[in-house]
C-alpha cells in the first residue's frame, strides 16, 4: 500500500492554477449516516451545531468550520416514508465567525484567486461580517411540514437555544437536504459548513434493487476560497468569502477557485467495475455546474451515466444526460447511476464544463476503477417509478387551481429583484407594472404586490389545493435564477422564450411582452422538482400541490447571495374553511 506523505502547506507557494494543492490526492470522505428509526424505533434525535477544525485538503492546515454534529458536510439522515422524526437542532457554536469577507473590483476577477489582497486597489474588508454571532435556523429543503418546523428565516436562535422541528416524512423516496436559512446571513452561515443531506426511503425504491450500501454515495458539491499567509504566500485554511463589487456598488454572488466534494478539494474515489448510485447535491452559494464524465483525455463518456431521479423523487424511466452535460443549479439534487464496468483499470473524472468557469480548475473529482472483473447483479431497469404521473391541465392538474405570478428582474441599479404580482383590469400607469400578451389570448396586466421579504404578503393558497406558478424573467440579460418554492414538489408545465420590454429605469414594461415561443423542456424537468432554473427572457410555469403543512412559508432564488439581498418573499397556506374569515390587504388574488 502506498503511503501518502502530507506536505506542509508552507511547502509550495500558491501561484495557480491549483495553488500548490495536488489534485485527486485525498480519498472522498463519506458523511456518517444517521438512521434514527433503526435505533429501537427512535423518533427524536438531537443534532448539535458545533465549531470544528477540519482539513479541506491534506496539504492544507485545518479550517475552522461551523458544522452539524462535527461534520462538514453534516451527517446524512435516512428516514422511512411516513415515519415521523423530531429533531432538536441545538446551537452550541463557540468562537468568532469563521469567515473573512472581502470585496474587490469586478474587473479584477477577485473570485478566481485566493488571498484577501488588501494591498491591491479597490479591495477592502466587508464591514460587520466578522462581528456576526452564531444565529442559526435549519430548513429541511424539500420537506412537507408545518411552517413552524420549516426554518422561517426570522426565527433563528443564538447560542444556547434549540429549534425543535417535526418532520412527518409523508412523501415518497427523495433526496432532501438541510441547511441554515437565517435572515440576511444565509450565504455566510451555509458557507461556514452548515449543510447536509436527508434521504427519504420507501418500498417502491427498495423494489428496484438499486446499487446500495457502499455503492450508494452522496456527492455534495460546493466551492470555497481560502486566505494566503502574507509572509509566505501559501494557503492557510482560513475560509475567505471574497466577492466582486460592481461599479454601481452591488455585490456579485460568491464563487471560489476551489471546488469541494463532500468537504474535500479535488478528492478521488476507488470503485469496482460495477454500477454505482450517486446522490448529487449542488450546495454552492451561486455556482452552476455542468457535469460530464470524462476519461483521461477529457473525452466525455456520458453514455455510461443514467439519470433516475430529481429533487422530488424517482423519474419514470432512466434518462440520458443532455448532450452537453447535466447542468446543476444551487440546491438542485440529482439521482444518477454510473456503469464503471466500461472503464476497467482506468481513471475517469467528474468535470465541470460550465462556460462561466473562467480560469477555475474544471475537474471536481476522480474515479479510479479497479481492473478486475466483478459480478454485478444489478441490471438497469426499463422502468424506475411506476407511481409517477405526468401533470397535465384538466386531468392530473385540476381546473380549479390557484394562479401565482412572479416577475424576476434587474432594477435600475442592476440589482436582481423578485416581485409577486396581482392581476388587475387596466394599466394604472407608474412603476411596478408588468404586461404580457398571453399566447393563449388576451392582454394580462399585473401590479407589484411586494419586492422585499417584509413587504405585504400577497400570496394565499388553500391547503391541499394545486397552484400553477408562472415565473417570468423580464430582465434583458443578467443572471439566471434557480427558484425554490417551499412545501411542494412541482413539475414544469412549459418553458417559453419572449422578447422583453422591461425598462429598469421606469420600473415596468413599456409595452406588453410578446414574441412567446416554446423552449423544449429537458426530459428530467418533467420529473418532480422543488427548484427550477429560470433564464432571462423566459417564462417558466410549474404546478404543485400545497399539502402536508400550513402556515407562512418562503419562496426565493437559491443563489444565496440573491436570497439574502432581497430575492425572497413569503406565502401563506391555510385551510380553505379558514380563508373566508381571513381579512388581509387586497383580498385573495390567487383563486
Amino acid at each position: 500500500m502506498t503511503e501518502i506523505i502530507e506536505r506542509p502547506a508552507s511547502a509550495t507557494p500558491a501561484t495557480g492554477p491549483n495553488w500548490g494543492l495536488t489534485k485527486f490526492l485525498d480519498p472522498l470522505p463519506i458523511p456518517p449516516v444517521l438512521r434514527p428509526h433503526s435505533w429501537w424505533g427512535q423518533d427524536m434525535i438531537t443534532i448539535p451545531m458545533i465549531t470544528k477544525r477540519q482539513k479541506l485538503h491534506s496539504q492544507l492546515p485545518e479550517s475552522t468550520l461551523w458544522t452539524y454534529a462535527g461534520h462538514f458536510p453534516g451527517p446524512t439522515i435516512e428516514v422511512r416514508s411516513g415515519k415521523q422524526l423530531r429533531i432538536s437542532w441545538t446551537n452550541e457554536i463557540d468562537g468568532e465567525f469563521p469567515l473573512v469577507a472581502v470585496q474587490g473590483p469586478v474587473a479584477d476577477a477577485p473570485t478566481s484567486r485566493p488571498g484577501r489582497e488588501l494591498d491591491r486597489p479597490g479591495y477592502r474588508i466587508i464591514d460587520g461580517v466578522s462581528d456576526l454571532p452564531s444565529w442559526t435556523v435549519v430548513h429541511l429543503h424539500g420537506a412537507r411540514t408545518n411552517a413552524g418546523n420549516d426554518g422561517w428565516a426570522h426565527n433563528a436562535g443564538l447560542k444556547g437555544t434549540s429549534q425543535l422541528a417535526e418532520y412527518q416524512n409523508r412523501q415518497p423516496a427523495m433526496p432532501l437536504w438541510y441547511h441554515d436559512h437565517a435572515m440576511a446571513i444565509t450565504r455566510f452561515n451555509v458557507h461556514t459548513g452548515l449543510a447536509g443531506m436527508y434521504l427519504v426511503r420507501d418500498d417502491e425504491e427498495d423494489s428496484l434493487g438499486l446499487p446500495h450500501g457502499d455503492r450508494e454515495i452522496p456527492l455534495i458539491i460546493t466551492d470555497r476560497n481560502l486566505d494566503l499567509d502574507p509572509a509566505t504566500q501559501t494557503l492557510t485554511g482560513q475560509l475567505l468569502f471574497k466577492v466582486p463589487e460592481a461599479p454601481g456598488g452591488a455585490l456579485i454572488p460568491f464563487s471560489g477557485p476551489f471546488n469541494l466534494v463532500n468537504g474535500v478539494i479535488w478528492p478521488h474515489l476507488d470503485v469496482d467495475a460495477r454500477w454505482y448510485r450517486f446522490r448529487l447535491l449542488n450546495a454552492a452559494n451561486s455556482r452552476f455546474y455542468t457535469l460530464n464524465l470524462v476519461d483521461e483525455g477529457n473525452v466525455a463518456h456520458n453514455e455510461a451515466v443514467r439519470l433516475i431521479g430529481t429533487d422530488g423523487g424517482l423519474l419514470p424511466v432512466p434518462t440520458e444526460l443532455p448532450k452537453d452535460g447535466l447542468t446543476v443549479a444551487p440546491a438542485e439534487r440529482f439521482d444518477i447511476l454510473i456503469d464503471f464496468s466500461r472503464f476497467k483499470g482506468q481513471k475517469v473524472k467528474l468535470r465541470n464544463t460550465d462556460p462561466r468557469l473562467g480560469s477555475v480548475e474544471p475537474d471536481l473529482m476522480e474515479f479510479r476503477v479497479d481492473g478486475r472483473d466483478r459480478h454485478d447483479p444489478f441490471r438497469l431497469p426499463e422502468r424506475i417509478s411506476t407511481s409517477y404521473v405526468r401533470v397535465q391541465h384538466g386531468t392530473t392538474l385540476p381546473d380549479d387551481h390557484h394562479h401565482v405570478w412572479v416577475a424576476l428582474l434587474l432594477n435600475a441599479d442592476g440589482h436582481p429583484e423578485m416581485w409577486d404580482l396581482e392581476q388587475i383590469e387596466a394599466d394604472p400607469g407608474g412603476e411596478g407594472i408588468i404586461q404580457l400578451q398571453d399566447p393563449n389570448g388576451g392582454l394580462r396586466t399585473f401590479r407589484r404586490v411586494g419586492r422585499l421579504f417584509d413587504d405585504t404578503t400577497g400570496i394565499f393558497l388553500d391547503h391541499d389545493r394545486w397552484a400553477v406558478w408562472n415565473l417570468v424573467h423580464v430582465a434583458n440579460g443578467g443572471p439566471q435564477h434557480p427558484i425554490h418554492i417551499h412545501l411542494t414538489e412541482f413539475q414544469a408545465l412549459f418553458r417559453r422564450g419572449f422578447t422583453t420590454t422591461f425598462d429598469p429605469q421606469a420600473g415596468r414594461t413599456t409595452t406588453p411582452l410578446t414574441g412567446f415561443h416554446d423552449i423544449a423542456l429537458e426530459k428530467y424537468e418533467e420529473g418532480w422538482k422543488d427548484t427550477i432554473i429560470v433564464k432571462p427572457g423566459e417564462w417558466v410555469s410549474v404546478a404543485g400541490q400545497f399539502g402536508g403543512g400550513t402556515g407562512e412559508f418562503m419562496f426565493h432564488c437559491h443563489i444565496l447571495d440573491h436570497e439574502d439581498e432581497g430575492m425572497m418573499r413569503p406565502f401563506v397556506v391555510h385551510p380553505p374553511e379558514v380563508a373566508k374569515f381571513h381579512v388581509h390587504p387586497g383580498g385573495d388574488h390567487h383563486h
